[in-house]
């Protein structure tokens, strides 16, 4: 196992936006983000720049050009893999984080392919109201993210 800390993941992320606001959040808490790709947009968008204002620079972007190269990558890291979903089962709060965990992300328009999936060490839900569907991923990451640095650091 060689580096740690908290890393974000993002399944070919579809909104420049989303992907900008979670780039700012990483620098500001020191947490890594994995791009993996393809993004639904160019990475130069101007959407992307104006989320992630003045940090992007200061985040530590590493991009991925498929799922398979992240999934042998994090293997190799000993990183366990903690994905975010819908359909999760375990409420985050009540999950154990542990430094070196990847919190990962699917694509606003539609989560991950069922082999991501399953390929996760842990599913992990975000209790919303019923009745709702989802929250925006850039805030799903921030509530995310800010538990695990609570609970480890």
């Amino acid at each position: 196992m060689t580096q740690q800390g908290f890393r974000i993941a993002l399944f070919q992320p579809d909104i420049p936006g989303n992907t900008g606001a979670i780039l700012r959040l990483a620098a500001c808490l020191g947490v890594g983000v994995d791009l993996i790709e393809p993004a639904g947009f160019d990475l130069s968008d101007r959407a992307l720049k104006r989320a992630g204002m003045d940090y992007l620079e200061l985040a530590a972007l590493s991009r991925h050009p498929s799922w398979k190269d992240f999934d042998a990558w994090r293997r190799k890291e000993g990183r366990r893999l903690v994905l975010f979903s819908t359909a999760g089962t375990v409420p985050y709060h009540a999950f154990c984080f542990r430094d070196g965990d990847i919190l990962m992300f699917g694509r606003e328009s539609a989560g991950v392919p069922e082999d991501v999936h399953k390929t996760a060490d842990y599913r992990l839900v975000i209790p919303i109201k019923e009745g709702t569907r989802s929250l925006n991923v850039a805030m799903s990451a921030a509530m995310a993210c800010g538990e695990a640095v609570r609970q480890v650091r």
